[in-house]
């Protein structure tokens, strides 16, 4: 019988190492997870940042070409 309750100790001892195995994967995998998400919004936050960014240059450079076209026009008569 010693020999059984051996047997038995150590199959608790592998059933509770794994039950922890499992617990730490599913914490890790949890905490993957929420980065991964936290990831994706950062992402989405600086894709909406990279529009508003693109579309302020894109007005201020049609703006500075406006205003060249502007001067432009006035040069010529002045020095005729």
């Amino acid at each position: 019988m010693e020999g059984q309750d051996r047997i038995e100790k150590l199959l608790e001892e592998i059933r509770d190492a794994q039950r922890e195995s499992l617990d730490e994967y599913k914490r890790v995998t949890s905490e993957s997870l929420e980065l991964q998400k936290r990831a994706v919004r950062r992402q989405e936050q600086l894709g909406k940042t990279y529009k508003v960014a693109l579309v302020a240059s894109a007005l201020l450079v049609v703006g500075i070409v406006a205003l060249i076209f502007y001067v432009l026009q006035f040069l010529p008569t002045r020095y005729r």
